[in-house]
């Protein structure tokens, strides 16, 4: 077959792979994970339910492949967020509020659950950990982050208490959140007689 037949073929199909994770996407905001069904995928993206099972053989296959889409985005958009702001203190806040402002709009449930059980779910994990981590050791040696904690440590600290944003009833919660958060990563303050100590 002609590189250019190829080309076209799977230009195609990564087409009709996106319309079918956008079309997902759309459903599970509307009506939440569990309700999605292949008839109303299949509808959403503007393709039959055959062609729709050329491609993923049940809902739960194509709520994988739309969850670790969503979680490549959510690593991207934590990138950007630390390439919008000057300076590690800066940068650490516009990270923190942008994974609460994630984990606030995370779907919960029984499925949610599961897909987060997924292969690729641990892997974005260690990456997101690492990412932190190296945020947090930049902070440390700028004298804006704690130095008594080992950044992993505050790294895992950072995740934990973010994720109870997923439990806050507003934006504005969230981000009392994450100032609170970062008011735990602060330098410990250092009384009279303590500096030379």
């Amino acid at each position: 077959m002609p590189r250019l037949w190829n080309d076209t073929i799977e230009a195609h199909r990564s087409t009709v792979r996106t319309a079918i994770l956008d079309a997902t996407a759309g459903l599970v905001s509307e009506n939440g994970l569990g309700s999605v069904t292949m008839s109303q995928i299949a509808q959403g993206a503007g393709v039959g339910r055959a062609t729709l099972y050329k491609y993923f053989p049940d809902v739960e296959a194509v709520l994988a492949a739309w969850h670790e889409r969503q979680i490549h985005e959510h690593l991207e958009r934590l990138a950007q967020a630390r390439l919008s702001a000057d300076g590690p203190a800066r940068q650490l806040a516009a990270v923190l509020e942008a994974y609460a402002i994630m984990a606030h709009s995370r779907h919960g449930g029984a499925l949610a659950a599961r897909l987060h059980q997924s292969p690729h779910v641990s892997h974005a994990h260690r990456h997101l950990n690492d990412f932190l981590t190296d945020l947090l050791r930049a902070g440390a040696e700028a004298g804006d982050v704690r130095g008594d904690v080992a950044p992993e440590e505050l790294a895992g600290y950072c995740l934990h208490a973010l994720e109870a944003a997923s439990e806050l009833p507003s934006r504005e919660a969230v981000r009392r959140l994450v100032n609170l958060t970062m008011s735990g990563l602060q330098p410990p303050a250092t009384g009279p007689g303590e500096a030379g100590a």
